[in-house]
This record gives C-alpha cells, structure tokens and sequence, in this order.
C-alpha cells in the first residue's frame, strides 16, 4: 500500500478592489516535501471577475500569475525569491498580503501523489 505523504495547499484569490475584500478563487498552491512538489494550477474565468469589477486590469494580473508560476519553478527566472529552498518559496507565496493576488491560509493535508491532488484541489476549488 502506498504511503501517505503530508502536504500543504493554499487557494490562490484574485481580488480586485483589496478595500471591498472581495475575491474569486482562480488557483491553488501546493507543497508536498516529501515528493520534492512544488506547483500552482490557475484559471481565470473572465465572465466571473468582470461581474466583481468591470475594470481589472488582466494584462496585469497575468504577470502576477507568471511571477506564481516562476517562483515555483525556481531558479534564476524566479528573481532572488526563485533561489531559494522550496519550503522557503512555498512560505513567501503563501504570506499574508493585502494586494490583488492573495492566499487563503494553509492548510494540511495527506496525500499519495502531490500532483494527483493538486489537480483534485483545483477542480474543486477553483473550477
């Protein structure tokens, strides 16, 4: 039987006037140590945060996303953030921000495959 590895997550939320502390879910974050996991899955569903806020830049919230997705990855293309250990990315995209991309809190949780549940997470988080 395979063994059951601890992994953390956070929803990644979009919210657009910060002051009205309104957001739509549109990714997930998750870290798993043991499998050496680190990755977002996003999507932005257009429709749903133009009936939030009709004037939400996406060219900007695109690169946002990017800077997600490259912190992640890690390396020179992540920026000094991207060169550090995973456990330490994983922190600093999860801290508390009041900007327009944010986290919930983390949360934990048991897993077999870190990929597996990441795409579970976002289809019942985000989608």
């Amino acid at each position: 039987m395979p063994e059951s590895l601890l992994f953390e997550y956070a929803v990644i939320r979009i919210v657009p006037k910060v002051e009205r502390e309104e957001f739509i879910n549109i990714g997930v974050i998750l870290y798993c140590s043991a499998q050496k996991f680190l990755q977002t899955r996003f999507n932005v569903n257009e429709e749903r945060l133009r009936a939030l806020c009709k004037k939400t830049d996406l060219e900007e919230l695109q690169g946002y996303i990017s800077s997600f997705e490259r912190i992640c990855r890690g390396g020179a293309d992540g920026g000094p953030i991207g060169k550090l250990s995973m456990a330490e990315r994983f922190r600093w995209l999860t801290a508390t921000r009041s900007t327009v991309l944010q986290t919930s809190k983390v949360h934990p949780g048991l897993c077999e495959n870190a990929e597996d549940m990441l795409n579970h997470l976002f289809t019942q988080l985000v989608l």
